[in-house]
Parts: structure tokens; C-alpha cells; sequence
């Protein structure tokens, strides 16, 4: 919570999801994200670019050391502390250049990436309504035993070229090459595809279903260290890189289960969790992503299996254009790079090492479409679109600016204590964060037997 009277400048509501919501709007989303952003969010961006740079953590560029939209996601992770947000912001690159993970990604051993992969939650190579990239996680893949040998691996062998600071075991630091891909590949990738309902917006964000179906309490418990300890990390030094989390198949004991979860995350990304109950699985889903885009064990039309690749939308057709024998993206990091004589287009450039060797090989190409503003220019255009304009919207303005009744720092509610307040108090909201367990065990008596210890 914060402190020393620092107020917040806003927080997400808390609501329940509705078939008929708004994509747009649910969570106040994309409101706190660049091109959507009110004049004291503004203001607590240049603030924080000048902190930055006055204590020599950034560099203004161009290009900048890290653009608008990363730093974005520090302040909203504190609230829009600058402060705070500055310390989180140092705290991670500090952990960063410990553990050289630059150098971790682009150097990483192909079949230890794939062995993580395999593990964490997968890119499905599809989006949510608002073109976030939609990513599956089964937990029963990763069960005690699987965990040791993993470690065991990572340990005994250098999977990257990479020093480590000796405090993160190797088996998390492999995990972290993931979320590497994550922002540095697929939310790129998403930012650039206009499809979506705010193509002015970059995409920061990650949309998961996470199946606990077939798990037992004694694998939670077995697990509890390593989940804990992952999602700390990540917490602290990927922040706001996770938006809407739908738990599915919540065994009958789950209540005490998310009893531990909830504490390893703030009040904010535990109001974005959705603990379904089986009846609401494909309604919900639905709400916020497409039928075609929702796997078929879900209720969705999508052919896909928790280990595979991510499939190609048939939507990237005429977008992207493949090189070198690729019809899909690889496994191993992947990033985007400029095209040597073609301002307008980017590359997919897969890296990595394959049997001691470096890979460096185009996977694909494709038009930019959005590009991030530069200090002192107006902001990008997207297909001929002023995205200052599109984000000055009537409906979104009105959305974006302050409450009038807000006159002074003194005025704002903190973030935790208004989430806390929703989280606790909004029955709506607890019809979705909390697990009816007569219901669950009523309407899902197979999966109580399956997690049976």
C-alpha cells in the first residue's frame, strides 16, 4: 500500500464480467497505456523520464534506452508513484545486468528453450478481442518430479552464455527467457497487427487460461516454492505484463489453494482473475475472446493442444510474408529488428544456439504500423490515422480525464485500499474471485475425483 501520504492517480474497477461488457472499457483498459493516457498520467510519465535520467538509469536517445510503453508499465505497477516506480524500475535493471539476461535470451541452448517452454504457459499464435496475445498454461504438466529434473538440467549444464548472479536458480532464469519472448516477440508482434479494436495502443499485456483441471493438493502444496518464487520474480521485475487470468477447472479444495496464490500478487492483478466454474467457462472466454480463438477443450473452434506451437491466424494473411521455409513462427527466442533500406517494414529474426552453434535466421517480415512518438514530435500514425486524435476521442477523452472533484494528490484513494474494498466488498465481483465449493464439487464431480490425493 502506499505510503508517507503518496496518492494514487487511479486503479482498474473491479467488475462482474458480462456478456455484454465492453472489451474496450472492462478494467479501464487501454486508459494508463500510451496514446490513451489522461494529463496527470502524462504528467507522471515526464516525471518519471526526467528521474530516470537525472540518476542515470536512462537515456533519452534516440532512440531511448527503453521506450514510453515499458516505462508505462512500471508506473502503473506502482500506482503511478513516481518514486516507486523508479525504485522497482532500477531494482530490475540492477537484476538485469546481474544476470546479463539480454545476452541470456540470445545465447539460450534451443532445446533447454524448449525444454521451458514445454513447462510455462504457451503462446497459442492467437489474440483476445483487444488483439492481446492469448497464452495456455496446464499446471499438471508441472508436477515435483518434472520440476527436480528440470533444475537438475539447468544446473549441470550452461545453457547460455549468460553470467548469473548466483541468487536465481538456473531453472528460473530458463523460465525468464519466456517471458523475454513475451515482450520482446509476441507483444511486439501484436502491437503491430491492426486488427484490434485500439490499433493506436501498444500491446504490453498477456491474456491466460490457466487449467488447474487434474491437479491435486498435494502437487499445489509440492509446488507451492517454485510458483511462489517464479511469480515473485516475475511480479517484480515484469510488471503489468499480465492483464485477465481465467482459472479453469478449479478442483473442490481450490479455495484453500488460492488462499496462498492471491498473496504472491497485488490487490490489482488479483482483481483481474476469473476463477470459473464449468458452466461459465465458454460464456466468459467468449466475452473477451473469439470462438475461432478459443481452444476446442475449452468450448472454442481453435485445433490446439497444450505443447504445441503457437498456429497461425489465417488474419496474418497478406500481413506476413515468410522467409527462409517458415509457415510459423519457431520455438527459441525470437525478435524484431528493422529492415536494412525499408523504413516501413520489420523483420522476425530467430536467435539462440543449436549444438553450440548461433542461430541467426529471418523467419518473416512485415509493414510497421505503428512506431513509438519521439520526445517533442507529435505521436505516431497508424494506417493514416492521428493516434493523438483517435486516443482525443469524445467517449474515450470523457473515460480518460480526471474526476473533477479530484482537485489535489490529497483526493486520490490509494490503489490498494480501493481494490482491497472491491475485492472484499463487491459481490459481483466475488461471484467470479471466489470458489463456491458445493457448486464446483456438484458440477464437476470428475474433476474432484481426479484431484483427489
Amino acid at each position: 500500500m502506499a505510503s508517507d501520504g503518496r496518492q494514487s492517480l487511479d486503479a482498474p474497477p473491479v467488475s462482474r464480467v458480462k456478456s455484454s461488457a465492453s472489451v474496450a472499457s472492462a478494467f479501464n483498459y487501454p486508459h494508463g497505456h500510451l496514446n490513451a493516457l489522461s494529463d496527470q498520467q502524462e504528467d507522471a510519465l515526464l516525471k518519471f523520464k526526467a528521474l530516470l535520467e537525472k540518476r542515470g538509469v536512462w537515456k533519452r536517445g534516440p532512440p531511448p534506452s527503453h521506450n514510453d510503453q515499458t516505462l508505462l508499465r512500471f508506473l502503473r505497477a506502482r500506482r503511478w508513484i513516481v518514486e516507486d516506480a523508479f525504485t522497482q524500475f532500477k531494482e530490475t535493471e540492477d537484476w538485469r545486468a546481474a544476470n546479463e539476461l539480454d545476452v541470456l535470451y540470445e545465447t539460450i541452448d534451443l532445446d533447454a528453450y524448449e525444454e521451458s517452454r514445454r513447462l510455462y504457459p504457451q503462446w497459442t499464435g492467437r489474440r483476445d478481442r483487444r488483439g492481446i496475445p492469448l497464452y495456455v498454461y496446464e499446471i499438471r504438466t508441472l508436477d515435483n518430479k518434472t520440476v527436480a529434473n528440470y533444475e537438475k538440467n539447468g544446473a549441470k549444464s550452461g545453457f547460455s552464455k549468460a553470467k548469473s548472479d548466483g541468487k536465481t536458480t538456473p531453472g528460473l532464469m530458463r523460465l525468464f527467457a519466456l517471458y523475454e519472448n513475451l515482450t520482446r516477440f509476441s507483444q511486439p508482434f501484436s502491437t503491430q497487427l491492426t486488427d484490434r479494436e485500439s490499433p493506436d495502443i501498444p500491446i504490453t499485456l498477456s491474456t491466460n487460461i490457466v487449467d488447474v483441471s487434474g491437479v491435486g493438493l498435494k502437487q499445489f502444496w509440492n509446488l507451492k516454492a517454485h510458483m511462489q518464487a517464479a511469480s515473485t520474480l516475475a511480479t517484480a521485475h515484469y510488471p503489468e505484463t499480465l492483464d485477465r487470468i481465467f482459472i479453469i477447472g478449479a478442483p473442490f479444495f481450490f479455495s484453500t489453494v488460492w488462499g496462498w496464490i492471491k498473496r504472491w500478487f497485488d490487490p490489482i492483478t488479483v482483481s483481474k482473475i476469473f476463477i470459473l466454474a464449468p458452466h461459465d467457462v465458454l460464456p466468459t472466454l467468449e466475452t473477451f475472446i473469439d470462438r475461432r480463438n478459443i481452444p476446442k477443450k475449452y468450448g472454442g473452434e481453435l485445433d490446439y493442444k497444450f505443447g504445441q506451437l503457437g498456429i497461425p491466424d489465417p488474419a496474418w494473411d497478406g500481413v506476413v510474408e515468410w522467409d527462409n521455409g517458415y509457415t510459423s513462427f519457431p520455438s527459441g527466442p525470437l525478435v524484431w529488428e528493422d529492415v536494412d533500406g525499408q523504413s516501413d517494414r520489420l523483420q522476425c529474426i530467430a536467435l539462440g544456439y543449436k549444438d553450440g552453434k548461433p542461430r541467426r535466421e529471418r523467419v518473416c517480415t512485415m509493414p510497421r504500423t505503428w512506431s513509438p512518438p519521439v520526445d517533442g514530435e507529435a505521436p505516431a500514425t497508424t494506417n493514416g490515422v492521428d493516434t493523438a486524435a483517435a486516443a482525443a476521442a469524445p467517449a474515450e477523452k470523457e473515460a480518460a480525464a480526471p474526476n473533477p472533484e479530484q482537485k489535489s494528490p490529497e483526493s486520490f484513494r490509494t490503489a490498494d485500499t480501493q481494490v482491497d474494498t472491491q475485492v472484499d466488498n463487491n459481490a459481483d465481483a466475488m461471484e467470479k474471485l471466489a470458489i463456491d465449493e458445493k457448486k464446483v464439487a456438484a458440477e464437476a464431480p470428475s474433476a474432484v475425483a481426479q484431484a483427489a490425493v
